[in-house]
């Protein structure tokens, strides 16, 4: 274990200045066998966020609150993925997976501060889909461009400050002994437990930040569908009602992924799940799901497939004239 010499209090203490991650897998054979996987999904994460993102961008078809959000969606998902990939990767190809208290500390408050940013965005698409399906004529003048810049400067405010409070409360505790993290990246639950002080205010911060962002937010989001499920059945034609669904289909998918798999992490008690089991579905949400989102919002969306077909014409015409 790597320390040094600080001050506390009234006398010299020994502390933390490494943590160990004891990464995904404990066979280096295996490690090295999923690089090239893991390599290749960060890679199409990239690729698919950053193209859905410029597709938006640059698509007059798209300039609507639905597609504003999804592209700080995707956003967010690169900033995540990019917070836990590249330092897992590096680590398939390292015996010793040391990590700095700092660079630990660094990576915490970007992935909290996207994760709970997430959340925001989630419940602020599911108030737009609501406004759109429950008040169809109203949607422009409700959800104009002001109110939806105001809603993604709320989410990442919030969600910066939230992760902001969580990380200098728990790396501001005093770590005297144990480094050893057993994940594969820094998770506040496993390093507070490391601590040699009182993580009492730490744990308020974190179950304050988890009730009213975490389940605030899921809350925000089931009564949005509530609503937009009595607007639906007040809609007489059925071809009505598959409309509405398509509307708020692909969002819906990725609100029971993102909350499905954080909700099995985080809120069970310590008996009821192993840690491998906690480390692979921490791969769901941390690697998987980021690259999926793009694809769910993508595939069966006729207006993102028609934007895609007019960008590739337009390329295709300027090829023809160079």
């Amino acid at each position: 274990m790597m320390t040094s010499r600080s001050v506390l209090g009234d006398g010299n203490h020994t502390s933390v200045t490494m943590f160990v991650l004891l990464g995904l897998l404990d066979q280096a054979e295996l490690q090295l066998i999923l690089f090239p996987v893991f390599l290749g999904t960060y890679i199409i994460t990239l690729i698919w966020n950053l193209g859905l993102i410029i597709l938006i961008r640059m698509d007059s078809h798209l300039q609507t609150p639905m597609y504003f959000f999804l592209n700080f969606l995707s956003f967010i998902d690169i900033c995540y993925s990019s917070s836990i990939s590249p330092r897992m990767l590096s680590d398939f190809l390292r015996a010793e997976k040391t990590i700095s208290f700092t660079a630990c500390a660094t990576q915490y408050f970007v992935l909290a501060w996207m994760g709970m940013s997430e959340c925001y965005l989630l419940a602020a698409m599911a108030y737009d889909r609501y406004v759109a399906i429950g008040n169809p004529l109203q949607y422009s003048a409700i959800m104009a461009p002001s109110l939806c810049w105001k809603m993604v400067a709320g989410v990442y405010g919030s969600g910066f400050f939230s992760s902001f409070a969580q990380t200098v409360t728990c790396f501001n505790l005093y770590y005297c002994g144990p480094n050893v993290i057993h994940h594969f990246f820094c998770d506040v639950p496993q390093i507070i437990s490391l601590s040699c002080s009182d993580p009492f205010i730490c744990q308020l911060v974190l179950f304050l930040a988890a009730v009213f962002i975490g389940f605030g937010s899921f809350l925000v989001i089931l009564l949005s569908y509530v609503f937009i499920a009595v607007s639906i059945l007040k809609v007489a034609s059925f071809k009505g009602c598959v409309k509405a669904f398509k509307t708020c289909g692909s969002h819906l998918a990725t609100v029971t992924l993102f909350y499905g798999t954080v909700f099995s992490v985080y809120m069970h008690h310590s008996s009821q799940h192993s840690t491998k089991q906690d480390k692979v579905l921490s791969v769901v949400y941390t690697i998987l799901i980021p690259m999926i989102n793009p694809l769910i919002y993508s595939l069966r969306n006729t207006e993102i497939k028609g934007a895609l077909k007019r960008m590739m014409k337009k390329a295709a015409h300027l090829l023809q004239k160079a």
